[in-house]
């Protein structure tokens, strides 16, 4: 039996977490029912905006949606079969499949058939994004669908004419929504999303800096059920209240020295979507005192950062702990566009070094034994590169392991064999099993 080094506890936002998790795809479901609007788009969209048009306006993302059902081994396999029949690859992002696959068989996991969204409000960056809801379109004859082109360079690159590209198409995009809605659009509502946006995100980044303290007071698999809300709705004010209460409380697991993994004695990070019906992968890690202190994906998705003055990665300063008074619609959308042209997880789009860079600033600041790369066939945006990632972690004297598999595809993951692979990349950090 291992020795526990350090207290635990179960996480006091634990059962508010999951209430508020289903409350979300129950709003979105029953929206018509109340007479509200229902949109779909993905986690990355400029969900602020839509925010406009309503306080009875809900979204339904399609990232989350399709990792929801992965969970479900048996559900995602007959949604990636369905779509496959129907004559899609099966080497698309399996996101997309279980997502289309999900319309197809007319089935929502949270009761009732597939709810039609009433417009579809999408941003493009990653290579499948656009087309993904393309076809959602084709399948769903009738649905409006908007589209915004944010591939404007790494955030270092960015200047005022690129900002503003982004915004002119979110600005002729609000005049859209207005045409298929019906609805009059309210700017003071739109600037209060953009706030709650920065303060969720920002929270979000500062909940992931805290698990640089040793222990850590989460582990990645726990920070899974956490992160999600930022992918969900992260303009949504509920979301920014919601992650307030999780930073104060782990600030508090910090202070009292409260571990996710009291055994903790080896710190490792990952650095994308992981294989959804085989997280027990962190759990096995834990028999060595391993605890995977989060991830490039868990951290970046959604979290905004910044370089601190002592040269630290932490949370970004808002605009309004700047000082900065939001006043019109325009202000709104620039700030909201230059916002998320920030993102880490947008950086590597442009160059896998972008990424080596980060991931050897978590492994310095969170103080890492090694990096686990997940080969991820499913995700073709946040796994190119990934090859080159292994060759310049390793030449800045990071351990990494590789494992192959799949975020939502069950068939692509060989339990057995990733098992093998930890077993012999614990041995060379010179950990042993402890039970």
């Amino acid at each position: 039996m291992s020795k526990q080094k350090y207290p635990t506890e179960p996480l006091q936002c634990w059962a508010k977490a999951k209430e508020l998790r289903e409350k979300y795809y129950l709003d979105y479901r029953d929206a018509h029912l109340k007479g509200g609007l229902r949109w779909a788009g993905g986690a990355w969209t400029f969900d602020a905006v839509p925010r406009g048009l309503g306080d009875d306006v809900y979204p339904l993302t399609s990232e989350p949606y399709g990792a929801t059902i992965a969970h479900n081994k048996e559900l995602a396999l007959e949604c990636m079969e369905a779509t496959e029949k129907a004559g899609y690859a099966r080497d698309l992002c399996s996101y997309m499949r279980i997502y289309w696959g999900s319309i197809l068989l007319d089935k929502y996991p949270f009761g009732g058939g597939y709810p039609k969204p009433d417009f579809i409000w999408q941003d493009h960056i990653c290579c499948s994004h656009a087309k993904w809801y393309q076809v959602v379109k084709d399948l769903e004859p009738a649905i409006p669908m908007y589209e915004i082109d944010v591939a404007v360079g790494p955030y270092h690159e960015i200047n005022e004419a690129k900002i503003q590209y982004v915004a002119d198409q979110i600005l002729d995009g609000i005049e859209w929504m207005e045409k298929v809605t019906g609805r009059k659009y309210d700017d003071e509502k739109l600037i209060a999303a953009v706030k709650d946006e920065c303060r969720s995100t920002s929270t979000w980044a500062e909940i992931c800096s805290l698990n640089k303290a040793v222990p850590a007071p989460l582990d990645e698999k726990s920070m899974y059920s956490l992160y999600v809300f930022g992918t969900l709705h992260k303009a949504a004010r509920w979301v920014a209240d919601f992650y307030e209460e999780v930073r104060d409380e782990v600030k508090d697991r910090v202070a009292r020295g409260i571990a996710a993994v009291g055994n903790e004695q080896c710190r490792l990070i990952s650095d994308t979507q992981p294989p959804w019906a085989f997280l027990k992968v962190f759990r096995y890690l834990e028999r060595y005192g391993a605890v995977s202190v989060g991830s490039l994906y868990t951290f970046g998705l959604e979290g905004i950062w910044e370089e601190k003055p002592d040269g630290s990665w932490g949370p970004r300063t808002t605009p309004m702990e700047k000082g900065i008074e939001i006043k019109t619609r325009e202000q709104a959308v620039r700030i909201n566009v230059e916002w998320n042209l920030s993102k880490p997880e947008w950086q590597h789009f442009y160059h896998p070094k972008f990424k080596t860079g980060m991931m050897k600033r978590i492994f310095d600041e969170w103080k890492l034994n090694g990096v686990l790369l997940h080969y991820n066939r499913g995700c073709e945006g946040l796994s190119v590169g990934i090859a080159e990632n292994r060759l310049g972690l390793i030449e800045a004297g990071c351990p990494v392991m590789t494992f192959e598999g799949n975020m939502g595809d069950e068939r692509e993951f060989d339990e057995v064999a990733t098992f093998a692979r930890i077993d012999a990349f614990m041995e060379s950090l010179g950990f042993k099993k402890q039970y």
